[in-house]
């Protein structure tokens, strides 16, 4: 067998595999916070396939794109000028790092978190032997801002805030947590990961929204993902730093690559999900993902009346665009959604669905979705 039929057949199999999964671009993925990448963060991509950001001199332009990358996001940040980035994976890994050098820097071993921390923080304590101090929720769905006064002590390296909670999109009190954690000199590390995208550009377009970025002088890092509201391709995540000399907590020699000392968990680090953030970002600027934020924004309200319509009840109103909608048996109304072709997520927890309207969600694929929804919650006994 000849080499090129050797390729056909082996992207032939691969093509049957792909057949099997969902995909954004049929708008039935409906539960995930990513979504389908812009179409110049695909073209960006394919072109820095080869690249490898953890030997930085081997690939000066690559190295270069990842500087004004994170300029671009500091700026949205609001960064100091002492600031600095470390470009990773996304989310798990930008809190994995900024726990690593909240404890490196305190010596202390507690962390405090809310109950609706990413569940990557879990994750963390094992890594880390790190003792997890979780704070109960108020009936908002954020976290109790009288009760972490009362879990600061002696061991605590840091305490963490969420600006757009996974299950939910709600956003923790951060202004009030940055004010406390600078009385008490406690890391303050904000996991952004889907609301780093939404935040700015919701104050802009005139939501009240409470301040979550580095105009707070409490704040410490943040972190934050393109390949969600970023509108870019998976993976790739940032963690801004407010101070650069706090680094060298977490640097290590490296003598047989071109850079002497590396900083971050992963070494190796493909320069082609910079490349197409990068460009996105630059495609976009600021005025297209503020028009983004506004369409994600008007297909969230348009679904709510949906919802409504149907006699279904959200748990709370949405702060952005992810909804929680309450049932009693949802995770027998998810399998069902998905048998008719639709994947939702199930949030047991809280005994309820989410449905997040990214991008690729238009109101067009929300009024194909409701009928289904109907049906499921008849069928199961919702409605």
């Amino acid at each position: 067998m000849n080499e090129k039929n050797r390729q056909n057949i082996i992207l032939k199999e691969l093509q049957n595999f792909r057949d099997k999964d969902f995909t954004f671009s049929s708008g039935h993925i409906l539960g995930s916070m990513c979504t389908q990448p812009h179409p110049i963060a695909k073209k960006a991509y394919m072109n820095f396939l080869e690249t490898n950001l953890g030997d930085p001199e081997l690939f000066p332009g690559t190295k270069e794109i990842e500087t004004k990358l994170i300029s671009f996001i500091s700026r949205l940040l609001n960064a100091p000028k002492t600031a600095t980035g470390l470009i990773g994976s996304g989310g798990t890994e930008s809190n994995i790092t900024a726990i690593w050098l909240a404890k490196n820097l305190s010596k202390k071993r507690e962390i405090i978190i809310p109950k609706s921390a990413h569940f990557s923080f879990q994750k963390i304590a094992s890594m880390m032997d790190i003792k997890l101090i979780p704070v109960s929720l108020n009936q908002d769905y954020i976290i109790n801002i009288s009760n972490i006064r009362k879990k600061i002590n002696h061991n605590t390296a840091a305490v963490v805030g969420v600006a757009g909670s996974t299950e939910l999109g709600t956003i923790d009190p951060i202004p009030e947590l940055s004010e406390i954690c600078k009385d008490e000199d406690v890391f303050l590390h904000i996991d952004a990961a889907f609301g780093g995208f939404v935040i700015p550009f919701l104050k802009e377009l005139g939501y009240k929204i409470p301040d979550f970025d580095f105009n707070l002088k409490g704040v410490s890092s943040i972190s934050i993902d393109f390949h969600k509201m970023g509108y870019s391709a998976i993976p790739i995540g940032a963690l801004i730093i407010r101070n650069e000399r706090c680094l060298d907590e977490i640097s290590v020699k490296t003598p047989y690559i071109s850079r002497k000392k590396q900083t971050g968990v992963l070494a190796t680090r493909s320069g082609g999900p910079v490349a197409a953030a990068y460009a996105v970002s630059e495609y976009l600027g600021m005025e297209g993902y503020k028009d983004l934020v506004k369409r994600c924004m008007n297909t969230t309200e348009y679904t709510v009346k949906k919802i409504n319509d149907l006699g279904l009840d959200l748990i709370l109103k949405p702060t952005m665009n992810v909804l929680g909608i309450k049932l009693k048996n949802s995770s027998k109304v998810v399998k069902k959604l998905t048998e008719l072709g639709w994947k939702i997520n199930d949030m047991d927890r809280l005994s309820a669905i989410r449905i997040v309207l990214m991008p690729h969600v238009t109101k067009k694929i929300i009024d194909d979705f409701m009928p289904n929804l109907e049906k499921a919650c008849k069928e199961i006994g919702e409605l």
